[in-house]
């Protein structure tokens, strides 16, 4: 056997590729030194106490004596050498199995040969050499073994002038010896074949425990498993989401179902006196809209109760896309149908508006005429635009170096000063999951809303920061402070306080905001500046949608 760098301890050449764990056969081998140890001193003991009849040194006592101190003596030396580690495993195996041969071999002949019953003790390194070795190798140990046997007995003979018959009985100990070996070999094997399969059975066990775990914390749904008490189990990473929101801590605490919200606990007593009440909308402290539903989760130790929550802005962006879907192909139809006859209206105006006679009376109406067909053609064009919204192809946007490529594109296109904008990033190495041409249309109306509105002395500024676990984007500027009955209007459809306005920027926008899972919003800051929030949704909480 040889140690590889993986502590696996190989067979000799002279076996099957196979091996066993290095801490495993090093701790055989130990108990095999502690054998020796233990029938080395027994020998000394049973030698010199004579409390039994022996026959041990029966034939030649003095080397029985030499030799029981030998064995004793080579075993603490070699026990050094085995909790020291200072030769290899093979070597200190081979020595350990060779010498045992040797010794029991002469303190056979000392007792008078294989009558004295000694030689069964070297069914033990035989069997010992499956174990620690295996393969031929246990086969080459079972011969030298029975080869050893053989020639102690015909020198036995010649020198004591015994019978020969005592040759069958070393021909069959010696092929015990080649029969203990092949069984040591198989219980080996078949050991190794079942920890192997056992090994295999564990690993596959644990992968599938890390992808159901990984599944679990990657869902969209929140999961949290609790007792009969109430007392909080396990929370996968969509829940302590939807709680870490709820109650606007950056790392929740909490251990009870009662610690989240009192609605969800009054949702679970219910569920308990009544099982057909399994499922509930509650309202978390942010006023979030929840879907809870529960389940019991029994095993064979315990039976515990699932609550799986489920934000209603995930259903409520699914409905969104319906109706966008549905309300596009009706305005796209619409808008074809108007489109004509705006055509002739704006065209017949221009065609009047050219002629030399008309009075300048009339030449006011043709400009009138023609001003609001261009403002009808506007609507026409953002409704279109409506009904050929794709579906959001959301990616991973690292938003520090996206704003800036931005800006500098806006400005270029809106012709403004290179001034007009100010970047504050506040923390770096934001990455968003939305879609690049949604979060693109979404800046350009708000940023072209505050060029717009804001005077134009003043800076608008894009910050860009980490709010709740979640990147945040603030549009300010220094334009007039929308009322508050206005400000509940802002992202209704057709709503607008300009006479040129459409009415469908903003709408437009926050309709792609909840495309992409993203919250759009206004509100005024404490130093009387309008700004436009938008919360996009974090990168590093991708989870799977079922």
């Amino acid at each position: 056997m040889a140690l590889n760098q993986q502590n696996t301890i190989y067979p000799c050449p002279f076996s099957k590729a196979y091996g066993i764990p290095a801490d495993q056969a090093w701790s055989l081998l130990k108990i095999f030194y502690i054998y020796r140890f233990i029938v080395s001193s027994l020998f000394i003991i049973l030698f010199y106490s004579h409390l039994i009849p022996s026959v041990f040194g029966k034939s030649d006592a003095s080397l029985f004596a030499y030799v029981s101190y030998s064995y004793w003596i080579f075993s603490m030396l070699s026990s050094v050498l085995l909790f020291t580690r200072m030769l290899k495993y093979t070597t200190q195996a081979q020595i350990a199995l060779f010498t045992e041969i040797i010794f029991i071999t002469l303190l056979i002949y000392s007792s008078g040969g294989i009558n004295s019953g000694i030689g069964i003790l070297l069914a033990i390194p035989i069997a010992a050499g499956g174990l620690l070795i295996g393969g031929r190798c246990a086969i080459v140990f079972a011969a030298l073994a029975s080869i050893s046997i053989l020639a102690e007995e015909i020198y036995t003979i010649q020198t004591h002038n015994l019978s020969t018959s005592t040759l069958t009985s070393a021909g069959m100990l010696g092929a015990s010896f080649f029969t203990i070996a092949y069984l040591s070999h198989v219980l080996v094997k078949r050991t190794e074949q079942s920890e192997q399969l056992a090994s295999e059975r564990q690993q596959t066990i644990s992968n599938l425990e890390e992808l159901n775990q990984y599944i679990i914390q990657h869902l969209n749904s929140g999961i949290i498993i609790s007792d009969d008490e109430q007392q909080i189990i396990m929370c996968n990473e969509s829940g302590l989401n939807i709680i870490s929101n709820s109650i606007n801590k950056h790392k929740p605490e909490f251990q009870q179902l009662s610690d989240i919200s009192p609605q969800l606990t009054e949702s679970f007593h219910l569920w308990q006196s009544d099982k057909s009440h399994n499922f509930d909308i509650i309202t978390l402290p942010n006023k979030n809209e929840v879907h809870v539903r529960f389940s019991l989760l029994t095993t064979s130790q315990a039976t515990f109760h699932m609550v799986i929550m489920e934000d209603l802005s995930l259903y409520n962006q699914q409905l969104q896309q319906n109706v966008l879907a549905s309300l596009g192909q009706l305005t796209a139809s619409i808008a074809h149908e108007i489109r004509n006859p705006l055509g002739a209206i704006s065209h017949a105006a221009q065609l009047l508006s050219e002629s030399p006679a008309l009075p300048s009376q009339d030449q006011r109406l043709t400009e009138i005429i023609q001003s609001h067909a261009h403002r009808i053609n506007k609507i026409i064009e953002d409704v279109l635009q409506l009904s050929r919204r794709r579906s959001s192809l959301r990616e991973k946007i690292e938003l520090s170096p996206w704003l800036k490529t931005f800006i500098h594109n806006f400005i270029a296109q809106a012709n403004c000063a290179s001034d007009s904008f100010e970047i504050q990033i506040k923390d770096r190495a934001l990455w968003s999951y939305m879609d690049d041409g949604h979060l693109k249309q979404i800046l350009t109306n708000l940023c072209s809303n505050s060029l717009k509105y804001s005077n134009s002395d003043d800076k608008i500024t894009i910050e860009l920061s980490l709010v709740n676990k979640a990147p945040c984007l603030r549009v300010l500027d220094h334009g007039d402070k929308i009322a508050p009955e206005i400000a509940k209007e802002l992202f209704k459809p057709f709503y607008t306080t300009s006479p040129s306005g459409t009415g469908l920027g903003l709408y437009i926008s926050k309709e792609l905001a909840e495309l992409n899972l993203a919250k759009l919003s206004y509100a005024i800051t404490d130093d009387d500046k309008n700004s436009f929030i938008l919360f996009l949704p974090s990168a590093e909480n991708t989870q799977i949608k079922i």
